[in-house]
This record gives structure tokens, C-alpha cells and sequence, in this order.
């Protein structure tokens, strides 16, 4: 066997998966994982509202899939590159919305809290923010951020502290840290 490359037993044939997927998931087909994954569901949702820069929208995705998010929300825009994702999307529910009004109602017949995640004005620290069970976390783009209407349709604004020069996080690095927070919360806990 090459070293670096996985393998897997499937009967008594060993197969070679290069796909980029744990262990436990080596030779398992791709609706056998999104049923594990989906039976294992914490429920945390992410949406993008936004997010112009592909590889970002993208790292959001992997970041979604490696904490177990199921469900991902894009708001607005429907085509992104995918590349940033590597082949994660393929694992979670990706659901595209028109506008921030149709989200909203969404959100709200879910029993969903909306939890924008943006550096504005009437923002809590993170480090102070308990973080609903039941929430989506939604990321804006740098520079935009949240739209106004999701700022006031949100039931909280939590900021990232942050101690340097920099204004503002990378989108993708702001969600990663905000799903972890959550995960503290409420996963990592027990």
C-alpha cells in the first residue's frame, strides 16, 4: 500500500478513497453518510447573507460540515465556486433563499433564533452571549455585513472580540469561530 493514501476493506477487496472523509466513512456511500451525519444532527443551522467571495462561502461550508451543521441556508445568491468547500457540500443541505423575507419566515416556522453574527453598533461580546439551542447563525460579507433588515429581524447581534488592528474578520474565519463558541455551548459541554 502507498503511504498517504487511505484504503478500505469492503467484503474482502480493498478499496482505495481518496475522498476527503473520516475514517469511519471510507468506502461508505455518499447517502450512507449524509443518513449518519443527519441521525447525529445537534442542531445548529448557518446562513450566508451577502457573500460575494466564492472560496469564502465555501470555507463556510467545510467549517459547517466539519461541526456537524446540517443545514445551510444562502440567502440570495444561488451560484458560488465550490472549490473552497472540497466536496463537503455534498454532505449537508444547502438550501437557497430569494431574499431575506422569505429566510426570516423560514427561520420563524422553525422556532428558530436568528443570531447575526456582525461587529456593528448594539452588538453583545461573545464571550457575554449565551447562544440559543435552537439557532442560525448568520454571516454577512466583509465590508457589507448584515443587511439591515436581517439586523432588525435578528433576535441577537453578537461581535467576535478581537485585540489587534484589524477592523473585521475574515467571514469565514468569524463563522468558524462563532459555530465553535456555539458548539461550546452546546455540544462540547456534556
Amino acid at each position: 500500500l502507498l503511504a498517504g493514501r487511505s484504503y478500505c476493506w469492503v467484503g474482502n477487496i480493498i478499496m482505495d478513497d481518496t475522498r476527503n472523509v473520516i475514517d469511519e466513512f471510507k468506502g461508505v456511500p455518499e447517502s450512507e453518510i449524509i443518513q449518519a451525519l443527519d441521525n447525529r444532527n445537534h442542531d445548529l443551522v448557518v446562513a450566508l447573507e451577502n457573500t460575494e467571495r466564492d472560496f469564502s462561502m465555501g470555507t463556510i461550508v467545510r467549517s459547517a460540515n466539519a461541526f456537524g451543521v446540517r443545514h445551510v441556508y444562502v440567502i440570495g445568491r444561488r451560484q458560488w465556486n465550490k472549490r473552497g468547500a472540497m466536496m463537503t457540500d455534498k454532505y449537508l443541505h444547502v438550501h437557497y433563499v430569494e431574499g431575506v423575507a422569505e429566510f426570516i419566515e423560514e427561520m420563524r416556522r422553525q422556532e428558530r433564533a436568528i443570531i447575526a453574527i456582525d461587529n456593528i453598533e448594539g452588538s453583545s461580546p461573545m464571550s457575554q452571549t449565551t447562544f440559543p439551542r435552537r439557532a442560525v447563525l448568520v454571516f454577512g460579507q466583509e465590508g457589507p455585513g448584515i443587511s439591515p433588515e436581517m439586523a432588525d429581524a435578528a433576535d441577537q447581534i453578537v461581535a467576535i472580540e478581537q485585540f489587534g488592528s484589524t477592523r473585521s474578520l475574515n467571514v469565514a474565519t468569524a463563522a468558524t469561530v462563532a459555530m465553535y463558541g456555539w458548539l461550546q455551548q452546546h455540544v462540547l459541554t456534556k
